[in-house]
This record gives C-alpha cells, structure tokens and sequence, in this order.
C-alpha cells in the first residue's frame, strides 16, 4: 500500500520559510518522480513543484520559481520542499504526490498559513 505522510507546516509570519517533508513507503521510492501540489482556501490544486527519481532535475510554477527548493533523500524515501520568502498567498495544504500531474498518490497534507 503506496503511503505519503507529509509534516513541517506550520504558522509563519510573510518573508519567513519553513521546510515540508514527505516520508513515502509501499513503493520504490527512488524509481519515481515525484511532486508537490497545494490547495487555497476556496481554490483548487495548484501544481507547485516536480523531482526526478535521481533528484537531478526538477521544475516549479511560476508562482514559486526562486523562492522555493524542492529535494529528495533517496535513502530515507523522503521528499523535501524548503518554502523560503514566503508571502500571504501561499497559505494553502500542501500534499506530496508520486508522479507528475498524472499522480497516482498523494499525502493527506500538512498547513501552510502565512500571516502576521
């Protein structure tokens, strides 16, 4: 059984950062890209970032181009995303998700709210 539980969300105030993480079992974790997508308050599911199985190539939307990293650890079958400069409009529930926009998978999510 695929399992992804997300955690480090959390209250920061704007310009502030937090660090997401995603540990995934039931599956070869390594084989697989692997994404995070998060939902607003009355919005639907943004895309916000995608990895490589080998963490060598990665892509973000615009919307957080530069201001956010996503990174895996393999070893631990863990995915990262380091939220860093964070503004109000990125108050959303964050999920990991295995795959791309295709996923097959995703966490139940961990809260982001940002506001001072």
């Amino acid at each position: 059984e695929v399992q992804l539980v997300e955690s480090g969300g959390g209250l920061v105030q704007p310009g502030g950062s937090l660090r997401l993480s995603c540990v995934a079992s039931g599956f070869n974790f390594r084989d697989y890209w692997m994404s995070w997508v998060r939902q607003a308050p009355g919005k639907g599911l943004e895309w916000v970032s995608i990895i490589s199985g080998g963490g060598n190539l990665v892509n973000y939307a615009d919307s957080v181009k530069g201001r956010f990293t996503i990174s895996r650890d393999n070893a631990k079958n863990t995915l990262f995303l380091q939220l860093s400069s964070l503004k109000t409009e990125d108050t959303a529930m964050y999920y990991c998700a295995k795959g791309g926009s295709d996923y097959d998978a995703r966490g139940q999510g961990t809260q982001v709210t940002v506001s001072s």
